[in-house]
């Protein structure tokens, strides 16, 4: 006997951008705090970095990851604007 054909396998579009745009937002923190401790990599070399540079590390790591979690809220509250949630639920 034969099986009947399997459905395809189907996410929603709005379900699936939503735990997307929540993926990102969890990894952010995780992203950020390896950038930051990215220069203690470097302290102990013979050419080590003076404090100039590794301030403005910081503060750009700091400014992108503002920059990041701004796009991502920002997504997140036009995806829901944009679609309406899937019937039955």
């Amino acid at each position: 006997m034969s099986r009947p054909p399997a459905k395809p396998q189907f996410v929603a579009r709005h379900s699936y951008r939503q735990r997307r745009l929540r993926d990102v937002a969890r990894v952010l923190p995780v992203v950020g705090t390896v950038l930051w401790f990215l220069p203690l990599l470097y302290l102990g070399g013979p050419e080590a970095a003076g404090t100039g540079p590794v301030l403005i590390l910081v503060f750009a790591v700091w400014a992108g990851l503002i920059i990041v979690a701004y796009l991502v809220s920002g997504a997140g509250v036009d995806d829901q604007e944009g679609e309406t949630p899937p019937e039955g639920r």
